[in-house]
């Protein structure tokens, strides 16, 4: 377990040398909004920033531990693909406990 949180803040410190804090906050505004879509709800821009950064960090941890890319030569589409896939899972996981 602590080799894989050793790994996953290598990926998360790597990840911001190549995007930076910038990147990051514009890759989980869009995240966020197209999450928002796809589970079919509706929330304000910090809100969308929230998911879709909470989202990268759930997509980041997956795809890690999955040894899971997509586009490798482009790390902003990449890591934007990943960070919509984990606030996808966050909002229809949320929606899940939600409803009970």
């Amino acid at each position: 377990m602590r080799e894989q949180a050793r790994e996953a803040r290598f990926w998360l410190e790597d990840v911001m040398e190549q995007m930076g804090w910038l990147s990051w906050v514009i890759a989980g505004i869009i995240a966020g909004w197209i999450a928002e879509h796809v589970t079919g709800r509706r929330h304000g821009l910090i809100t969308n920033l929230i998911v879709g950064l909470v989202g990268a960090f759930i997509g980041g941890w997956l795809a890690s531990t999955m040894n899971f890319t997509i586009l490798p030569a482009q790390v902003f589409l990449n890591n934007l693909i990943i960070a919509t896939i984990g606030a996808i899972l966050l909002l229809l996981i949320f929606g899940m406990i939600r409803r009970r």
